[in-house]
């Protein structure tokens, strides 16, 4: 794993991988031709789970994978605020109420899923609700590394508002929730440096890579199943993703995300 000062020198992904995003359509209609097969992955026990969009994104984006999470048999939630334009007044205290009121009315824990900038919500949730959050995963979430290693930057800047960086604030991101927690990532991500969404690994966190695009990784069939995967251990027996026990496709589809890939060491860019 590199250093965090290798991470924080990372720059934004480059014309290559953002020319993979194409590929986005492509995941969604993989994700509708492999429903029938998703009842192969694990399913949930019917605890709360609320969905975060990303950036300047809406519930709409999450649908698929609200509703792969709804058939898996879980209680499933959208963060109803709109599109997500960055930590705006009333935002976040909203998304807190929202989790108090599911586990006051259902009596148990609310897991968190984000894509992009909402897995920084989820994370960020969960540190303020410890006693009331299960688990997070993020997908394709920058809570690591500079802010501007992302392409994305530029739009956030005009969304959000915010014109320069809080140096104070992105550093308490890097910080892991009190929760176990897993960060969902592609190597090939278009918008996001995966190296910014690589969490130290521990025994209450790990990282999970799967072959996606950042636009499509919320209907990626990899990324839905490990999701579920995920989501569907039981309440305080969290296990870490065990990339060595795989056999057959899903060696060849959860790589081991510390490894050093071939192409590496030879064109050093992968």
């Amino acid at each position: 794993m590199r250093s965090p000062k290798q991470i924080e020198d990372e720059g934004a992904p480059g014309v290559v991988r953002l020319a993979l995003e194409l590929r986005a359509p492509w995941e969604l209609g993989a994700a509708f031709a492999a429903y029938p097969f998703a009842r192969l992955a694990p399913a949930g026990d019917g605890h709360s789970v609320m969905v975060f969009p990303g950036l300047a994104a809406g519930d709409t984006t999450t649908i698929v994978l609200r509703r792969f999470l709804s058939d898996r048999g879980y209680d499933t939630y959208a963060w109803e605020q709109g599109l997500n334009f960055g930590p705006k007044p009333g935002v976040l205290e909203a998304c807190i109420a929202r989790i108090e009121d599911i586990h006051r009315r259902t009596g148990r824990k609310v897991s968190l899923v984000g894509w992009s900038l909402g897995g920084v919500y989820a994370r960020e949730i969960a540190k303020m609700l410890p006693d009331k959050v299960r688990v997070v995963v993020t997908l394709g979430s920058p809570f690591t590394g500079h802010p501007k290693a992302t392409n994305a930057w530029r739009v956030y800047q005009l969304v959000s508002g915010e014109k320069e960086i809080d140096a104070a604030r992105f550093a308490a991101l890097r910080q892991r929730p009190p929760v176990p927690t897993t960060s969902i990532f592609s190597r090939t991500d278009g918008v996001v440096a995966w190296q910014c969404s690589m969490e130290e690994e521990t025994a209450s966190s790990e990282n999970i890579e799967v072959h996606a695009s950042h636009v499509g990784m919320g209907a990626n069939p990899t990324a839905l199943f490990a999701v579920a995967d995920r989501l569907a251990q039981p309440e305080g027996q969290w296990r870490r993703f065990d990339h060595v026990a795989h056999t057959g496709i899903k060696k060849l589809l959860y790589l081991d995300p510390q490894r050093t890939p071939f192409f590496q060491n030879l064109f050093g860019w992968y």
